[in-house]
């Protein structure tokens, strides 16, 4: 029987927060921001108040226990959380292949921390490889390459003092409306209304703001003011299709909310008990449009790399034009449809179950790595 190692990240409870404390089941951060491995560690509480989003790309208990019954129908299961541990519980259980959702919390490579280290046992694994997820992480470095290549991207500037911003303001190297990000978040991290930017005044305050609230960089993007769309792929080479088309109905947002899919959305104004009607799947939308969103979602797909499956965002510019926003090799897959979780929204609508969903991602890892998949049964915890 094929042996399924599988990684993940588990969001931790943080409304155990206090006196700088939160209770993290096995992996947290500690106040230098380092990972640790005790059951409850110190944080600071300045950088939960700051960015109290800090976990939202780790995983919930509800969302790995449905990925794990999804891949104990290719073989056994053995949980793998990315701890500081896992190096040496990747090699106490010997899987024949890994599948890989687990985002990590700091540095500029946390995405890749799981497949680099399978890569140095010579280990198979699901999804992008480090250099890709590095890549695609860094959202300014993706569009420099979307640009090499010729893909549409907003007109951009990456700053990392208020003096440089000054000079994007005194330059006038971008035209407002601006939206300013963190330069290498995701699960829309730091994305919120407050980073649209009408004026060099509101600039230079959001950018300070981000600067100080997430210690990196800052892109700066000229607004793409068309409709907008999340486009799921799975496969590789030839054989990658994009799934039926995510369109967002901004209409659904509170009233003057600004058109954009971010935190407040994602996160605050969608819930089980009053859900946003904010998706559209299949979106309505001309054959013709379809068809160029499509291509330009394999286009960016193959130049930055991805393997396996991937989401990717793509907004219209003033003239309707498609431009790739950002590019997630680590897509989201949140299991109950109410969470508007967009790669299974999508699979949905191709008629893919869930289950089926998360199949195919190893199904396609393994014939890309040789790995012979057994029957499977129930995983063990």
């Amino acid at each position: 029987m094929t042996r399924i190692g599988f990684a993940y990240n588990l969001k931790p409870d943080v409304s155990a927060l206090f006196e700088g404390r939160i209770v993290v089941p096995t992996s947290g951060v500690s106040a230098n921001n380092s990972l640790n491995s005790a059951t409850a560690v110190a944080v600071d509480p300045a950088l939960m108040l700051q960015t109290d989003d800090a976990f939202a790309e780790w995983d919930s208990p509800e969302t790995i226990d449905a990925v794990e019954r999804a891949l104990s129908g290719l073989g056994e299961v053995v949980r793998l959380e990315a701890t500081v541990d896992f190096p040496q519980s990747l090699r106490d259980a010997r899987p024949d292949i890994v599948f890989n959702m687990a985002e990590g919390l700091t540095g500029q490579n946390r995405e890749a921390h799981v497949p680099a280290i399978c890569e140095f046992y010579g280990i198979p694994y699901s999804g992008s490889d480090p250099f890709t997820l590095s890549l695609c992480l860094h959202k300014a470095r993706t569009k420099q390459l979307l640009q090499f290549y010729g893909i549409p991207t907003a007109r951009f500037a990456l700053v990392e003092t208020l003096a440089e911003t000054k000079a994007v303001r005194r330059g006038n190297v971008l035209r407002y409306p601006i939206f300013a990000k963190p330069v290498q978040e995701g699960s829309s991290k730091g994305i919120t209304e407050r980073n649209y930017v009408r004026d060099g005044d509101e600039l230079l305050a959001v950018v300070a703001q981000l600067l100080e609230a997430y210690e990196q960089p800052v892109l700066l993007e000229e607004f793409l003011p068309g409709a907008e769309f999340t486009c799921g792929v799975i496969g590789n080479g030839p054989n990658a299709r994009v799934l039926p088309l995510v369109g967002m109905n901004f209409d659904a947002l509170p009233d003057g909310a600004l058109p954009i899919y971010g935190f407040e959305a994602k996160w605050i104004w969608d819930t089980p008990d009053s859900p946003l009607q904010i998706f559209e799947c299949p979106a309505k939308v001309k054959d013709s449009l379809r068809e160029s969103i499509e291509q330009i979602t394999l286009r960016a797909y193959r130049a930055l790399g991805c393997r396996d499956w991937s989401r990717i965002d793509v907004r219209l510019d003033a003239k309707g034009l498609p431009h790739i926003v950002e590019v997630n090799p680590l897509p989201g897959i949140l299991p109950n449809p109410e969470d508007n979780s967009c790669l299974p929204k999508a699979a949905a609508a191709a008629e893919i179950s869930y289950d089926e969903l998360i199949q195919s991602c190893v199904v396609a890892a393994a014939k890309r790595c040789g790995v012979r998949l057994g029957r499977g049964r129930r995983g063990k915890r």
